[in-house]
This record gives C-alpha cells, structure tokens and sequence, in this order.
C-alpha cells in the first residue's frame, strides 16, 4: 500500500498554500486508483468569507482537490524520464451531496476511467466520515515542462 507525505506531494505538484488541497495520499495504483486526505481547518482563508458565521468549504474546492489527487495518480503513473507539468481541462456531472466544514477529514478517491496518452478522465468522490459529499467526472492533460511557452 504506497503512501505519499506532504514532502512528497510537494515535489510532484506546482501547488502551494493556499491552494493545495491535498494533504496525503493514503493508497494508489498506478493508473487504476488513488485516496488521498485533506484536513479541513477553520483557519483556512476561504472561511473569512465563505461564510463567516457557518463556515461551509466551496465546492469548487472539492473538485479542485479532486483534481489535484487526480494529477497525483497521473505523476504517478507515467515514466520519470521528463518533468511535466498537468493542466484540468473538463468536468463532468459534478454533484455536492453535504456540506463540508472545518474539523472534518475529507477522502479523495478518484478511479481512472481512461488514458489516452497524456490525457486522463477520472471519476472522484469526495467522501466525509463515509457519506458523500462530491462527485464527478474529471478530465486533465499533461505537457512535458520543456514545451510550455
């Protein structure tokens, strides 16, 4: 069973604070699954507005962090010959099921439903303590780094 820690996340995705949503990768597979955790906080920056007096995390942030566990899998599955960078290009029959909000640990799982070369289409789920809280399909594109202008 692989596991990924932060420092290990840190080196395969371009994001960092306050945009990365991943905190580690519990289980994967290379090119069929991926689970992965972020912790929700109170002192995250999109609760000063979102909202104030019942902090409730965006549901573009779910998806985003499905992305990124996404593109985990994705670095994860291809030869390290070449650094790359990975690119979200569509979504799918998003649905948010229950709210998320600071104390809980959401689980990103996400199943590779097809590779073409380097483009991917998973289908994740973001899960609360077992209960559904987003769904959908997500489509993502990978460049070799030394091609991008």
């Amino acid at each position: 069973m692989p596991e990924l820690n932060i420092d290990e996340i840190l080196k395969l995705l371009p994001h960092r604070y306050p945009f990365l949503l991943v905190d580690k990768v519990l289980d994967f597979e290379e090119e069929k699954f991926i689970r992965a955790i972020k912790n929700v906080t109170y002192n995250e920056p999109q609760f000063t507005g979102h909202f104030p007096d019942y902090p409730v995390m965006p549901g573009v942030l779910l998806v985003e962090g499905m992305a990124q566990a996404g593109g985990l899998l994705a670095f994860q599955s291809i030869p390290k010959d070449r650094e790359y960078l990975i690119y979200f290009t569509g979504i799918d029959g998003v649905r948010f099921r229950r709210p998320v909000r600071p104390g809980d640990q959401v689980i990103f799982e996400l199943t590779l439903l097809r590779r073409r070369g380097l483009m991917w289409k998973f289908h994740g789920q973001a899960l609360v303590n077992g209960e559904l809280a987003c769904e959908g399909d997500l489509m993502a594109t990978m460049m070799p780094r030394d091609e991008v202008g």
